[in-house]
């Protein structure tokens, strides 16, 4: 058995400032707990430096698999507006 994901709904421009403050927090939050284990481990600013890194990859992935999705969304609600049957 399985389950679809939730549908979102709103206004686009909701969904669109969501997906640019989860890469911020993404960032950031990656960027501090490197910036802690610096300061933890005393080892210099490589940790701030993997955390940027890696929050600048997963918040990236996330950005660019909402946005397909979204698009995709879209594409869809255009096509049943428009009375085209397709799938793209």
């Amino acid at each position: 058995m399985t389950t679809s994901p939730p549908k979102r709904s709103g206004p686009t421009w909701i969904r669109w400032s969501g997906i640019g403050v989860e890469f911020a927090g993404a960032v950031v939050g990656f960027t501090l707990v490197g910036y802690w284990i610096d300061r933890h481990y005393e080892c210099g600013p490589s940790g701030v430096l993997i955390g940027a890194g890696l929050g600048i990859v997963g918040g990236g992935y996330n950005l660019i698999r909402q946005s397909l999705d979204a698009s995709k969304q879209a594409a869809k609600e255009d096509d049943t507006a428009t009375g085209d049957d397709h799938d793209a």
